[in-house]
């Protein structure tokens, strides 16, 4: 079995300490290793190092040698510009496939947090068996809600289907994308919806199959770069096809238009969080509600439900009486906002663009 982590995003929400130079995937977010790292980690030693891939940007390579020395650099696959996750997945399959056509893949995601290691692992590995035997589907991973969230898609599923060590098949009915709030409520209520994380299981040859017949510009220009693999020319064939394919989401391009007997779903609780934005750090890190989440040299007194962290050691911050705070302090920006107030940052950080406070690679 192969395994796929896709670690090309830029992440602003995570401003100021997640940049376009230096992603939050590479940044240390939890203790002192990165969520790449931490995602890499949580396939071994079950996935070999050699069966581990990394998609990203060319512009990220010295950082992925740095941070995953054991990963063989053959293993990191390249885009030459930053595109959507159809593109990516189209021509890291595309790679895999060339030589395993048929063996199980994960698709996974580098600025995640998962709890439950051992039952994940679990999971991949009966997701594969049932690859193994029908390598002509996909295996959907899904998760529990925890509360009805409005900032992630759904997964509508049906009845019980099968089950293999412990672990149930769903018939698949479809995806939503993010509800409003109504909506989510009655998602999560109703008990037929999973939260979409974008993980699943499947084959090379499924997925190229998939854009054969469902995004056929794709499909030409990434045949034309795989062909090049192993060649003097791979660069330069990379280049000029990528640059003109469409920048599309994988859910647009393929899934959305899938045929349902072509998917399963599985629904576990496997601890899974997604660490794109400060508040959804602290939701993932902290043990209650109201509890401060913090790092580096801080002192706080009369301060509840806040988000500390401080990556200059040779500078003290000291908190009294605040609520709902997120306050980061890096080397050039000192960020200083309510939690509720962190949706504005994104927007905020356009206004950066080009400057020395979110510089372009």
């Amino acid at each position: 079995m192969k395994a796929v982590i896709f670690a090309g995003g830029t992440g602003t929400r995570l401003w100021p300490l997640s940049r376009k130079k230096s992603p939050k995937q590479f940044e240390k977010l939890v203790g002192n290793k990165s969520t790449l790292q931490l995602a890499v980690e949580r396939l071994l030693p079950d996935f070999k190092p050699q069966d581990i891939y990394i998609s990203s940007n060319y512009n990220y390579k010295k950082i992925l040698s740095e941070q995953l020395p054991k990963i063989p650099q053959k293993n990191f696959i390249l885009e030459p510009e930053k595109k959507d996750v159809a593109p990516a997945i189209a021509l890291s399959l595309g790679i895999i496939g060339k030589l395993n056509p048929n063996e199980p893949v994960a698709i996974l995601w580098s600025d995640h947090l998962v709890k439950e290691a051992v039952l994940f692992k679990k999971i991949l590995k009966v997701a594969a068996k049932e690859i193994k035997k029908n390598p002509n589907k996909i295996v959907f991973i899904g998760h529990k809600p925890r509360f009805p969230s409005i900032n992630l898609g759904y997964i509508h599923f049906g009845k019980k289907t099968a089950t293999e060590q412990g672990i149930s098949f769903y018939q698949f009915n479809d995806l939503k994308y993010r509800p409003d709030e109504k909506t989510a409520t009655n998602f999560f209520s109703s008990g037929e919806y999973a939260w979409n994380l974008g993980y699943f299981v499947t084959s090379a040859k499924f997925i190229s199959d998939c854009f054969k017949k469902l995004a056929p510009d794709i499909y030409k220009r990434n045949e034309k770069i795989i062909s090049s693999l192993g060649k003097k020319n791979y660069e330069t064939v990379l280049r000029e096809n990528y640059r003109l394919i469409n920048s599309v989401s994988f859910d647009n391009a393929i899934l959305e238009k899938l045929n349902k007997k072509e998917a399963t779903v599985i629904v576990e609780d496997i601890g899974w969080s997604d660490v794109g934005s400060w508040e959804a750090l602290k939701e993932a890190l902290e043990s209650h509600n109201y509890e401060n989440v913090i790092r580096g040299k801080v002192y706080l007194e009369h301060v509840r439900d806040s988000l500390i962290y401080n990556y200059q050691d040779g500078k003290l911050i000291v908190g009294v009486d605040l609520d709902e705070n997120i306050i980061v302090n890096t080397n050039d920006v000192i960020l200083i906002a309510k939690k509720n107030s962190m949706p504005k940052v994104k927007k905020l950080v356009e206004n950066f663009s080009g400057t020395e406070h979110e510089k372009h690679i």
